[in-house]
């Protein structure tokens, strides 16, 4: 699967991450989450997108 919504991958068995054509990290969510690179960082951003819409949607307020 190629995808650019990080949440769609993390049950897969193995996710390579590209960069300028080239992998730069490859692992399991949870392996690619500790070592805190640029997985993590992309599905951070990602899921702080998520969280604040589904706030607004429910029309709370973000802690």
């Amino acid at each position: 699967m190629v995808t650019h919504r990080l949440g769609s991958v993390t049950q897969a068995d193995k996710i390579i991450v590209l960069k300028s054509g080239k992998i730069i990290e490859s692992g399991n969510h949870e392996t690619l989450i500790r070592q805190d690179g640029e997985y993590a960082e992309m599905f951070d951003t990602q899921a702080r997108h998520y969280r604040k819409n589904d706030i607004a949607i429910r029309g709370q307020h973000p802690v």
